[in-house]
C-alpha cells in the first residue's frame, strides 16, 4: 500500500494511480438546474472523475451590509449582492436531483461548504467528500467541523503560508486522516509566474502521508500537466459550457474540448500503444530480414540476419529465437525472416 493514499467514493488515489480530475462547476450553471445537468454530463463525457459545486447560506455567511449592498455590474443576477447570490443558490430539491443524476452518470458529485449551515446541509445530503476553499484555509473551526464527518476532505491553499497549511494538517489529521492538500493561487485568472508549482514538491516533502494536488485558475491545460509531473495526483479546474457566458469564472474555465484535452494528456498509468503511434512506429521500427540470399536447409547464423526498417515484420527481440534454426525454403536478400520459414536444426 502506498504511503500517501486516499479513497474518493470508491476510487483510490495515490502516487501510482491515475490523476483524479475534478471539474469545478461552482456557479457556472447560472442558477439553472438543467444547465447544471448538462455540465455534469459533459464533464463525464470528457473523462472527469468528479463534478463540484459550491454551497452557501448567504444570509448567515455575509454581513447585512454586504448582503444588501448594490451589485450593479454586467455579471449580476440581482440588484443587490444578496439577490445575486440567492439567484445562483440551489436548495434541497435541486441537490437531491443532481445527486441522483450524478449517480446515474457514474460520476462523483460533491461540493464546497462556505459556512457551518452549508456543511450540515451537504452532510444531510450524504455527499461522499468535501472541499475547503482557499478563503477558508484559516477557518479552522469550519475545517474541523467538516473533518468530523469522517469523509475525505480536500483543502485548497491559495493565499496561504506554509504555517497556514501546517496548521490545517495538525488540526485535521487527529480527527480524520483522509486529507488531501492542493497547491492553488487565488488569482482569477492566475498567470503562469504566479502559480508556484514547485510548492507541490514541497508539500510532498512536508506531508509524506497526504495526497497532494493542484487547483488551477490558470488559462489552458499545460500547467496541470506540469503539476502532475511534480507529483500532483488531484487536478481541479473550473469548467463551463461556454467561456463567453455571463459570470466571472467562465473566462478562465475550461470548455468541454479543453477538459477533454487535459484528461487525455494526463492519460493513464497503464503503458499501452496508442492507435496514433502505430503508423509512425512501423516507419521508424525495425524487423529481421535476410542479410543475403540463402538456400533451403541453411542454418542461420548472426551474420545471416540484418535488422532494417520498416518494422512490419518479426521484431529484433526475436533474433535469439531465429539463430541456429534451419531454413525450410530459400530466401532472397532482404526477404523478411519469419518463424514459419525455419525449423529446429
Amino acid at each position: 500500500m502506498a504511503t500517501r493514499e486516499i479513497n474518493f467514493n470508491g476510487k483510490t488515489v495515490n502516487d501510482d494511480s491515475d490523476t483524479y480530475v475534478i471539474a469545478e462547476i461552482g456557479h457556472n450553471h447560472q442558477g439553472s438546474l438543467e444547465q447544471c445537468k448538462r455540465l455534469f454530463r459533459r464533464a463525464k463525457d470528457c473523462g472527469a472523475d468528479a463534478v463540484k459545486l459550491q454551497k452557501r447560506d448567504n444570509k448567515a455567511l455575509f454581513s447585512t451590509k454586504q448582503y444588501n449592498s448594490l451589485y450593479d455590474n454586467p455579471n449580476s443576477y440581482g440588484a443587490t449582492y444578496g439577490e445575486h447570490r440567492e439567484f445562483l443558490e440551489f436548495g434541497y430539491e435541486e441537490h437531491r436531483e443532481l445527486k441522483e443524476y450524478a449517480e446515474s452518470l457514474e460520476i462523483t458529485f460533491f461540493s464546497t461548504p462556505f459556512d457551518f449551515n452549508s456543511a450540515d446541509f451537504l452532510e444531510d445530503m450524504d455527499l461522499p467528500l468535501y472541499k475547503i476553499a482557499s478563503g477558508d484555509l484559516k477557518n479552522i473551526p469550519l475545517i474541523k467541523h467538516v473533518a468530523s464527518f469522517g469523509k475525505p476532505i480536500i483543502v485548497s491553499t491559495g493565499g496561504g503560508t506554509v504555517e497556514d497549511v501546517q496548521r490545517v494538517y495538525d488540526e485535521v489529521m487527529p480527527i480524520n486522516r483522509q486529507l488531501a492538500i492542493l497547491q492553488c493561487t487565488s488569482a482569477y485568472p492566475a498567470r503562469p509566474e504566479q502559480l508556484n508549482l514547485r510548492v507541490i514538491e514541497e508539500y510532498r516533502k512536508m506531508f509524506p502521508d497526504v495526497v497532494v494536488g493542484y487547483s488551477g485558475h490558470d488559462n489552458g491545460v499545460a500547467m496541470p500537466l506540469v503539476a502532475f509531473m511534480l507529483g500532483a495526483r488531484i487536478v481541479e479546474k473550473h469548467f463551463t459550457l461556454d467561456r463567453t457566458l455571463k459570470g466571472t469564472d467562465h473566462a478562465f474555465s475550461l470548455s468541454p474540448s479543453g477538459l477533454e484535452h487535459m484528461v487525455r494528456a494526463l492519460g493513464t498509468s497503464e503503458k499501452r500503444v496508442d492507435d496514433a503511434e502505430r503508423t509512425p512506429l512501423v516507419k521508424m521500427g525495425k524487423k529481421l530480414v535476410a542479410a543475403r540470399s540463402m538456400p533451403e536447409g541453411h542454418v542461420l547464423a548472426c551474420d545471416d540476419i540484418a535488422i532494417k526498417s520498416p518494422g512490419d515484420g518479426l521484431p529484433p527481440y526475436e533474433l535469439d529465437n531465429i539463430l541456429g534454426k534451419k531454413l525450410v525454403c530459400p530466401v532472397n536478400q532482404e526477404d523478411d525472416i519469419l518463424f514459419e520459414m525455419v525449423t529446429d536444426n
